[in-house]
């Protein structure tokens, strides 16, 4: 297994692999858990080559704190890495490796798909996620990148991005790793205590409650509905709730048969920032 911190140092392992091999990209913010373990696992049986990004990108983070407690696991990363392939590359540079004159976000235009749900609670964070995923993309050119469906949102932005880009590179969105209470794996679920750990269960299965009301009552309901089953009294903090039309993101009021939906959720769990998702039909 390869670690490599600088992107002449990747270029260089990777320029001569283009021509007879496929590479596969995940890229990740390190603090590995299964989730990401299983993206690399779908990459492995995909792709010839299968390099892992591990960095925490500054852009992204409209909340200082937040990214100041953002852990720095990189040993612990590469021994779980390791456990699943020795030919995967972790490429995993510093700041001023990927920012090296002024550490900045570009901005784009998503054609509104940043400008609602996470996009809307976190000011500026979709260009900071395109920043750094676009340069990954350019740098590495794989043929697939893999992309955890719990960012959904994230994931529509980036199939947008490589389409107006016009990126030869396909984007594949792997289903939610969830614990065994059905907590969607994350990073963060680390910084809950362990009894509010078990509790957080509770966000899926209100979603779930939710799915099963889909199509029988209205939209407007469901919302309410699943406002009701959060008290911060009890240590959660509803953030916001929509239901949403897949394709272009916007909040639903009718539902169409033709049209695919899902239900979007953001939670405060003891401070922590909990996301959450499931498709609706």
């Amino acid at each position: 297994m390869h670690t490599i911190e600088t992107q002449k140092d990747l270029k260089i392992f990777l320029d001569p692999l283009r021509d007879s091999k496929s590479i596969g990209l995940v890229p990740t913010m390190g603090a590995l858990h299964q989730g990401h373990l299983a993206l690399v696992k779908k990459a492995l049986t995909e792709n010839d080559q299968v390099v892992v990004s591990i960095f925490v990108n500054p852009t992204q983070f409209d909340n200082l704190e937040d990214l100041k407690k953002y852990p720095n696991t990189l040993e612990a990363d590469k021994n779980l890495l390791r456990g699943v392939s020795e030919d995967i590359v972790i490429f995993a540079p510093s700041v001023t490796e990927m920012y090296p004159d002024k550490t900045e976000a570009k901005v784009y235009d998503f054609d509104g798909l940043d400008q609602v749900m996470e996009g809307a609670h976190r000011d500026g964070h979709f260009d900071g996620v395109g920043t750094i995923v676009e340069h990954l993309l350019r740098l590495v050119m794989p043929d697939k990148a893999y992309f955890g469906e719990k960012d959904f949102q994230q994931l529509q932005i980036i199939k947008k991005l490589v389409s107006q880009q016009e990126l030869p590179i396909e984007i594949i969105g792997c289903p939610i790793v969830r614990e065994a209470n059905g907590l969607a794996m994350s990073s963060r679920n680390s910084r809950l205590s362990k009894e509010m750990r078990q509790e957080a269960s509770h966000i899926y299965n209100t979603l779930q409650t939710a799915k099963k009301e889909f199509g029988t009552k209205n939209v407007l309901s469901i919302t309410e509905w699943v406002k009701s089953q959060f008290d911060p009294k009890a240590g959660f903090d509803l953030e916001y709730v929509t239901i949403v039309d897949t394709e272009n993101l916007l909040e639903v009021e009718d539902i169409k048969p033709e049209r695919k939906y899902r239900i979007f959720i953001a939670v405060y769990v003891e401070g922590v920032r909990l996301i959450d998702n499931i498709a609706l039909n």
